[in-house]
């Protein structure tokens, strides 16, 4: 987005409703606060985006499978994780305009309104209530009888499932640790404020990986050392067995930044915030939050955390299934420990462990389970929402161009790989029968391969201009001339520079454009 326009999101919210990116949902009975509905451009743009993280992170790789879960499980699963109980925001009410909002929220709020209210409601001044927690999970009933015992909610992430299911996915899978789960898909938040266009919303949808990783001291004791971000800073070569959990999480912070960038969003315009120890979650090691500069100020695009083994020891104990994995390998390294070197083993651990707060009878417990080649895996969780990518990209890619003579052109500068149409082919002159046909060929040959538009109508000018506001990367004019010698113009659209080719030559150009 140009600097001049990085102040509101105003003008891309207008154009994305005219495009048909981004509608207002049931907006004939005038809309629901926190629910947005994907146009013919914008559904193509997000189905480009799942589609890309699918294909870098499920299929490009060996070591990843996927899952598809269903929206609503059992409810002890939110138990189980900590959602039922502790999974809410702080929520506020005006005692005079009856507004609700978010507590932690009042003061960005405030700062929004063009009449800041210097105390009280930053809407009216009023009186607020004292914060009280409330749950973020949508509640339903499940069955025919409306009882507290039926009651279901929405799931709030699409992580737990994958960590409910991982038992049956190591045994139908065949994959060994360390491998992921990916999966992606719908979840649901009952956002006090929903606010910032589409960023957050109470519907969304997420691209989640557990990818699960040894505990440092199975590795330890396989290998012999445990690899560490001192010994590897620059993540040299493949990913190996020998690697610690923070060259892991290392690891998929820089994939994540990979795809981001594949994906249209300059290295330059995110930054990795790295979680200070205040502020992680009590069972997580490390994160990193990805940040993006939208209009309305730096928030989290998407979150890379170290989440040791907290989420699979916790479905253990609520579920009374276990949880772990046999490591045959880890097994066959410590029968050749005698017992002076697994005491001394177990004493190092243990005191490792004193260190971070941790019982030393639970760390001898855990060190004898090793030796018998069973632990339950740790994980770090790379979590990205699909919507906020997408924002993110819309507002990267907007811009109000001046041109020489004083015209405004609008443009969206997607990436290939994001972009909803990827191409327009537009015949010159109708009532020319051959470069007419030959356009036809044109289309329906690219049509197999990606999204395309056809146009016929306007002026050559006005349909480039269509498909600037559409964000096509390249747009195709056949003419009189090419039917003889087989070539066509192809218009580039952020240089709007045109070159003749063929269609071999295009294709070798596209699908070059196209690949991670």
């Amino acid at each position: 987005m140009a600097e001049e326009n990085k102040s509101t999101l105003d003008p891309l919210a207008s154009l994305c409703k005219r495009r048909g990116f981004i509608y207002h949902s049931s907006e004939i009975y005038g809309g629901m606060p926190g629910f947005w509905d994907y146009g013919p451009l914008g559904c193509e743009l997000k189905n480009n985006i799942k589609q890309a993280w699918w294909q870098f992170t499920v299929r490009g790789r060996e070591d990843v499978a996927g899952l598809d879960a269903t929206i609503i499980m059992h409810p002890r699963i939110w138990k189980a994780s900590g959602h039922l109980d502790t999974f809410s925001d702080p929520m506020t009410m005006c005692k005079d305009c009856k507004k609700l909002m978010r507590a932690d929220q009042v003061e960005e709020i405030r700062a929004e309104q063009k009449k800041p209210h210097k105390d009280g409601c930053p809407y009216c001044g009023g009186e607020l209530t004292e914060p009280k927690p409330f749950n973020l999970m949508f509640k339903t009933v499940v069955g025919p009888i409306d009882d507290p015992s039926n009651v279901a909610y929405l799931r709030p992430e699409t992580a737990q499932a994958i960590f409910a299911q991982f038992t049956n996915v190591i045994s139908t899978s065949r994959f060994q640790v360390p491998f992921g789960i990916a999966q992606m898909g719908k979840s649901f938040r009952n956002e006090v404020t929903p606010r910032n266009y589409t960023f957050r919303s109470r519907e969304f949808e997420q691209m989640e990986l557990e990818f699960f990783i040894r505990p440092d001291e199975a590795t330890e004791l396989l290998f012999g050392h445990v690899v560490t971000l001192a010994d590897n800073p620059d993540l040299a070569g493949e990913p190996q067995q020998d690697w610690g959990w923070e060259v892991w999480h290392k690891y998929w912070v820089e994939q994540r930044k990979k795809f981001i960038t594949a994906m249209g969003l300059p290295a330059e315009h995110f930054t990795e915030y790295w979680q200070k120890p205040d502020e992680l979650a009590h069972y997580a090691r490390a994160c990193v939050d990805i940040e993006y500069d939208f209009p309305f100020g730096r928030q989290e695009l998407e979150g890379i955390a170290a989440r040791s083994d907290f989420d699979l020891t916790q479905h253990q104990i609520h579920s009374g299934e276990p949880q772990s994995v046999f490591d045959d390998p880890l097994k066959q390294a410590c029968k050749k420990l005698d017992d002076a070197a697994k005491a001394a083993f177990i004493e190092k651990v243990q005191k490792e462990w004193v260190s971070r707060g941790k019982d030393p009878v639970a760390a001898e417990k855990f060190v004898k389970q090793l030796f018998d080649g069973r632990y339950i895996p740790h994980v770090i969780e790379p979590s990205a929402g699909v919507d906020r990518l997408m924002l993110a990209l819309l507002c990267e890619a907007y811009e109000e161009q001046k041109l020489e003579g004083g015209d405004v052109r609008t443009v969206l500068h997607f990436s290939p790989k994001a972009a909803p149409i990827k191409v327009a082919v537009f015949p010159l002159v109708k009532k020319d029968a051959a470069s007419y046909a030959m356009a036809r060929d044109i289309f329906k040959t690219l049509r197999k391969k990606v999204n395309v538009f056809w146009d016929e109508s306007g002026q050559i000018g006005r349909r480039y201009r269509r498909q600037d506001e559409a964000g096509t990367p390249w747009c195709i004019t056949v003419d009189p001339d090419g039917a003889k010698d087989g070539t066509f113009t192809v218009r580039d659209r952020d240089t709007m520079q045109q070159e003749r080719m063929d269609l071999a030559t295009f294709l070798a150009k596209m699908t070059a454009a196209l690949e991670f």
